[in-house]
């Protein structure tokens, strides 16, 4: 998962660095509101923005009320002190999706940000497709051209994040992240297995050869 980090208090900015980095995920640390804009409209297509209320330059609400008014769909938690309602009510009708009041449980926003990350992936229901093979998010069902190929669960869910990041490097902490939500107990083989039989379903009867192993690192599929 990328998370882009909007923080100004460097200690706090380090320590939410250092452990979103140590449950697997990719993040980008900002400490200006101007900052936290200009990165969550660029190239980099974060997953999760984490925005502080009160940072300089822009303030946290502004800057997600100027994303969602420019068209930003990614969700966004943010931080904040204020305790008030009115004050909670301002942050949500400016786009938040989820809110964390300070100080927080390090466990609770990151269960927080997976739970963000997870709505935001349940409610894209347009088909994936590489090829001749199409996902379909809302019914559940993959199709190899006429052929309906059936798949267990876990085995859905990692075909699917395979398909929407074609193109990109999916590592196994990504797929124990967002498939098993980082369910620590999980070892590497067991992914390795549940890949195995999705290239069975989905390749081996066909000929084909859709999911890529980069050895040490994790799986890819390449858009067709």
């Amino acid at each position: 998962m990328k998370v882009l980090v909007a923080e100004d208090e460097p200690r706090l900015a380090s320590l939410l660095e250092q452990s979103l980095v140590e449950v697997g995920w990719d993040v980008d640390v900002v400490a200006n509101g101007r900052e936290a804009y200009t990165a969550a409209l660029g190239d980099t297509a974060y997953d999760v923005l984490l925005l502080d209320w009160m940072l300089p330059g822009m303030e946290g609400v502004t800057v997600c009320r100027k994303l969602r008014e420019a068209g930003v769909r990614t969700p966004v938690l943010m931080l904040t002190a204020r305790t008030t309602v009115p004050d909670r009510v301002t942050g949500l009708e400016a786009g938040a999706d989820d809110y964390l009041l300070k100080p927080f449980d390090l466990d609770e926003l990151i269960a927080r940000l997976r739970a963000l990350h997870r709505r935001a992936r349940d409610e894209y229901d347009e088909p994936l497709r590489v090829g001749d093979l199409v996902l379909d998010p809302e019914a559940r069902r993959v199709h190899r051209g006429s052929t309906e190929i059936e798949l267990s669960a876990r085995e859905f869910d990692i075909l699917q994040l395979l398909l929407s990041r074609a193109g990109r490097l999916v590592t196994r902490f990504a797929i124990l992240d967002e498939v098993w939500d980082g369910d620590t107990d999980v070892k590497s083989n067991v992914i390795d297995v549940h890949v195995a039989s999705v290239r069975a379903k989905i390749d081996r009867p066909f000929g084909t050869n859709t999911i890529t192993t980069l050895r040490g690192s994790g799986y890819r599929i390449d858009p067709a």
